[in-house]
């Protein structure tokens, strides 16, 4: 079967991010946590077919956590949507 980088990087986003605390927070975020959700961080990806090839991407921790949420929204919302094509069993 053959898995596409988009589908393999999702997949690696997917099992890399942290859980998300369920501690209640103040209504207003803090400008500590103002600055953690601006300040960029850089990870590094392996390249489809390579072992030791790499590229690093950057983004903010804001933009991390929107992809994150979006890869999940699109798992959940495309994983059976016609009822004919799924296997029942």
């Amino acid at each position: 079967m053959r898995f596409s980088l988009s589908t393999f990087l999702a997949c690696l986003l997917i099992a890399s991010a942290p859980a998300a605390s369920a501690e209640p927070g103040p209504a207003r975020a803090s400008p500590a946590a103002q600055d953690s959700r601006d300040r960029v961080v850089c990870r590094r990806f392996l390249r489809t077919g390579s072992l030791v090839d790499s590229y690093r991407t950057c983004k903010t921790n804001r933009e991390w956590q929107r992809e994150h949420e979006n890869i999940q929204h699109l798992s959940v919302s495309s994983s059976c949507r016609d009822p004919m094509g799924c296997d029942p069993g």
